[in-house]
């Protein structure tokens, strides 16, 4: 059994996503009028929902921290800190942080936070709406080594939401040379963006290139697709299909994360 399994106590677990509103620093913040109390309410309600509904695990991201940062700001990472551990008594599953597009500020929220496990796009030169992504990934495993963040996992997304490689290599490829260089716990599979799947043949070609290393779908798992990712993939991030409507935009709907697991259960038990 993999570690998969030790953190989540099932094969192919389910992680449900917890968007957390703009926050103090991001654009979408002042637009909308936001309070850091309406963040941390929306957080709370959404949070509750995905547990009630029965998701293995829960990532909290900034996902609506629009534009993303290269570098995310400090008063955007305090406030995201400030809201994982306002509701750190009230997780019940394990749960994960991510601050998006920035992998060194996501090893330090993980400490401060002591998350469980985390994603991020972690290697690689990328190229896209943001610019170009030039990843240090010595200096991120060195900081999570220093940090002490021994049992601390890391799933490494090894494409971007919308990004290009600018080494114009297969997925395959990146996906052998990440398992030999960095060690990732797990790899991460990404559609075109929030919302879209990648491809099964895709999934396919990694997960028989990693071998005993989980790999994930990362976006686009849905009611109607989940028992042919599953087929292929170790496990799931889910976000926009749990809100309601559909919509990224959405709050969670118990009824919609009870009627994803229900039938993630019903595949589980059937392939067990």
């Amino acid at each position: 059994m993999s570690w998969l399994y030790d953190m989540f106590h099932t094969e192919k677990p389910i992680i449900g996503l917890l968007h957390l509103k703009a926050l103090p620093g991001d654009p979408l913040f002042y637009k909308d009028g936001s309070t850091l109390k309406e963040v941390l309410n929306r957080a709370k309600s959404d949070l509750e929902s995905l547990q009630a509904g029965g998701v293995d695990g829960v990532l909290v991201t900034n996902e609506f921290s629009l534009p993303y940062q290269k570098k995310v700001s400090p008063e955007t990472l305090a406030a995201m800190a400030y809201v994982v551990g306002a509701l750190s008594e009230d997780f019940t599953v394990p749960f994960g942080v991510e601050a998006i597009y920035d992998p060194d500020a996501t090893i330090e929220i993980c400490a401060a936070t002591a998350a469980q496990f985390t994603r991020c796009m972690f290697a690689g030169v990328w190229a896209g709406d943001l610019g170009l992504i030039d990843r240090d990934i010595g200096k991120t495993i060195r900081l999570k080594s220093a940090l002490r963040l021994d049992n601390l996992k890391l799933t490494y997304f090894i494409n971007g939401e919308g990004e290009a490689c600018l080494g114009n290599r297969e997925l395959s490829d990146i996906a052998r040379t990440l398992l030999f260089n960095c060690r990732p716990d797990c790899l991460v599979v990404a559609g075109g963006m929030a919302g879209s799947k990648p491809s099964l043949s895709q999934m396919s070609q990694i997960k028989a290139t990693a071998g005993d290393t989980p790999v994930f779908c990362g976006t686009g798992c849905n009611l109607e697709n989940v028992e042919s990712i599953l087929g292929v993939a170790d496990g799931a991030y889910v976000g926009t299909t749990f809100k309601e409507g559909g919509k990224i935009t959405g709050r969670i709907s118990t009824d919609r994360v009870s009627e994803f697991m229900k039938k993630v259960d019903e595949f589980r038990k059937k392939h067990a």
